[in-house]
């Protein structure tokens, strides 16, 4: 086979990659958790560690104290919400700074897919933290474009957020690339049923969650570290032949 008929069989199955980013390129998950579980203790409310990271971890900060607040019987107008998560938007920022936040071997996987691939994010995280996050980790001209939690009604599992970071994409580069074309890394079981939903497919990373947990990924890698990029497509296609 030649290398353009390899290239062309490459790019159909891949055009783009959408990264997700707390707990998938960067160490934060822990640092929410304790904004969160703060913001919570001054309104009376006390949350477990276990219980955020079993079924909280891919919930917006709206969506965990909108949760939060009706299960013990508090009030949760749209305004109480909007100040506890400015609360704990200001605890966050105060919590990663200075903080070294990247998974070994985050900033070369993702310089590796931008230099052939473009690249969006779709985080759960607000705007200013994510852009803050990517700055500070020197990546942040390695996305075209970026969705978070302030763009979106719903936030993982509901595809919103993957579909809204490929129609920025898209709007970017003046392309049409199609959802299939689309790799998604993950890092949570919300975010592969979002991205599965989306009609994406899925590399999941098992940085905060056992593989098993996983297991509806396309593919899953033990962390980044022990991730290449041509492995990873080589996979996907072999991964996709099977499923045709």
């Amino acid at each position: 086979m030649s290398a353009l008929v390899r290239h062309k069989s490459m790019m159909d199955t891949v055009a783009a990659i959408v990264f997700d980013l707390d707990g998938t390129l960067v160490d934060t998950e822990p640092m929410h958790f304790t904004g969160i579980a703060e913001v919570l203790a001054q309104e009376g409310i006390e949350l477990a560690r276990e219980d955020y990271f079993r079924r909280l971890i891919h919930f917006t900060d709206r969506e965990c104290f909108e949760l939060m607040l009706r299960e013990r019987g508090h009030p949760s107008s749209s305004e109480i919400v909007a100040a506890m998560v400015e609360r704990k938007a200001r605890r966050y920022l105060e919590l990663i700074d200075g903080a070294n936040l990247l998974y070994p071997a985050a900033h070369r996987f993702v310089c590796n897919c931008a230099a052939r691939f473009p690249l969006a994010l779709a985080t759960g995280t607000l705007r200013h933290e994510a852009e803050l996050i990517l700055r500070r980790m020197e990546l942040a001209d390695c996305f075209v474009a970026v969705a978070s939690a302030d763009d979106v009604a719903c936030g993982k599992p509901d595809p919103a957020l993957f579909q809204l970071a490929l129609m920025r994409l898209n709007q970017r580069l003046g392309a049409e690339i199609q959802a299939r074309q689309c790799l998604v890394v993950e890092d949570t079981t919300a975010g592969i049923e979002a991205a599965h939903a989306a009609g994406m497919k899925v590399l999941a990373i098992a940085h905060t969650s056992a593989p098993e947990m996983l297991a509806q990924a396309d593919l899953i890698r033990p962390s980044l570290a022990e991730t290449d990029l041509d492995d990873v497509l080589s996979a996907l296609r072999l991964h996709t032949r099977q499923v045709q």
